[in-house]
């Protein structure tokens, strides 16, 4: 099942966003290991009104607790849903104040999507893009977009299987991304 996330999922989209961000959520902390980084982003998804919060997460859950995630949100958004994040980090880990712009005003950007080890392969992580998709249409979002990391080609072609187009290239954090998108006519 599929449903808004709650604070109380903090730590099981936590551990996710862990998995999907591997060594970028280090970079956040100055740390080495992706795994330093999960009180941080636990944190954050308690808390509204920030770009990982659980106001803008989707999960997916079945009788083992959550095991999928998906967060979005307006790119128009985003310098003000990053403040506190970048406030926070820079304070508590001295991450620069600074960070490319990984979407705009006009896209519905999804940030990150995440599917537990042992549930992939199953249409998790399909059920919540489209989840999101039917979202960002019912809020009057058309198009959404993503970044994947050129170095995953197998998420590339998930994204592409439902409907993604590659529109550019993007550098973010020193990596090399495709910048896709998905549009909807209204």
């Amino acid at each position: 099942m599929i449903r808004q996330a709650k604070p109380d999922d903090a730590a099981a989209i936590a551990s996710l966003i862990i998995l999907a961000m591997d060594s970028l959520a280090a970079k956040f902390v100055a740390g080495k290991d992706p795994e330093e980084a999960v009180l941080l982003f636990e944190r954050f998804a308690a808390l509204p009104a920030n770009q990982y919060s659980y106001e803008n997460t989707l999960v997916y859950e079945d009788g083992a607790g959550v095991s999928g995630m998906i967060s979005a949100y307006d790119g128009a958004d985003l310098e003000l849903l990053r403040a506190p994040f970048l406030a926070y980090i820079s304070h508590k880990y001295g991450f620069p104040e600074h960070i490319e712009h990984e979407t705009q005003a006009g896209e519905y950007y999804i940030d990150c999507v995440s599917v537990a080890p042992g549930k992939q392969g199953k249409g998790i992580g399909k059920e919540l893009i489209r989840a999101l998709i039917a979202h960002a249409l019912s809020i009057n979002k058309p198009l959404v977009g993503l970044l994947v990391s050129k170095e995953n080609p197998k998420a590339e072609k998930l994204y592409a299987s439902l409907g993604f187009q590659t529109v550019n290239e993007k550098e973010f954090m020193g990596g090399n991304y495709l910048h896709m998108q998905y549009k909807t006519l209204v």
